[in-house]
């Protein structure tokens, strides 16, 4: 019952934080607007989809993008405790690391799922076509995503005392996932070099805007793997991820 109710405690702190920021809430909805009107409108006429709209098959990648740039920047939560004491408070607390961790990325994963989600109501403000219940169906799946990418922000907190620091290394892991995981174009077809469609399938986001993809385009869009091959390659890497940051946790001093 400690266990549980450290989880929760931990999960509600980070997402009253997140609530209580409103710039970057604010922030959340103007980015989405310059990749999917701007950029849109920009490569619209260079990028052709078969049967697809550009701008249809940016929406899940933006989707994509949005819980990868928030899941990650999350981390940054665990630096600023470790500045203020208050992450001492939590390791010297009757709770496992586990539980700690597990609170920590839930109440982040919690809230880079509400931006996500508020790119999915923008999307539905200009217009895009798609369900309504295509959100509740894609929900769990855009869950599924953040987790293993949480967990990737909070391992490298785990490990970094800057915020510099923190910034430099999660921009050198969030560009390469986002540019080869098909988010903006693409990733496979005789005009993309092997080398590429090879690093594509190293990328965990490529499995999570594809199954996004799968989900919100329906019939219109063909998958590069089946849905159950990309939920079961995205949940053996979030199961990774939840080891390793575990692990991370469990080797910081009190």
């Amino acid at each position: 019952m400690t266990e549980l109710r450290g989880i929760y405690t931990l999960w509600l702190r980070e997402v009253k934080r997140f609530i209580r920021d409103r710039v970057r809430v604010i922030i959340s909805f103007v980015q989405p607007l310059l990749w999917l009107v701007v950029f849109a409108a920009g490569f619209s006429a260079r990028i052709a989809i078969p049967g697809i709209d550009y701008q249809q098959f940016l929406f899940p990648g933006i989707i994509g993008q949005t819980l990868l740039f928030t899941a990650m920047f999350m981390g940054i939560s665990v630096i600023w405790d470790k500045e203020f004491g208050f992450m001492k408070e939590i390791l010297v607390a009757p709770v496992s690391r586990f539980s700690i961790f597990m609170g920590k990325m839930l109440g982040d994963s919690t809230a880079a799922l509400l931006q996500g989600v508020i790119v999915f109501v923008f999307g539905f403000l200009i217009g895009i076509p798609f369900n309504p219940l295509t959100l509740l169906a894609a929900l769990p799946l855009m869950l599924l995503i953040t987790v293993g990418l949480v967990s990737i922000g909070l391992i490298i907190a785990s490990f970094i005392g800057s915020l510099e620091n923190f910034g430099a290394i999660q921009t050198f892991i969030n560009l390469p996932l986002f540019f080869l995981s098909g988010a903006l174009f693409p990733t496979t077809g005789d005009s993309i070099p092997g080398w590429m469609q090879f690093a594509s399938k190293l990328d965990p986001l490529a499995y999570g805007v594809d199954a996004l993809r799968t989900v919100i385009l329906g019939p219109a869009w063909t998958p590069n793997n089946p849905l159950y091959v990309n939920l079961a390659i995205i949940a053996i890497f979030d199961l990774v991820m939840i080891g390793i940051g575990t692990w991370a946790f469990s080797r910081m001093k009190k």
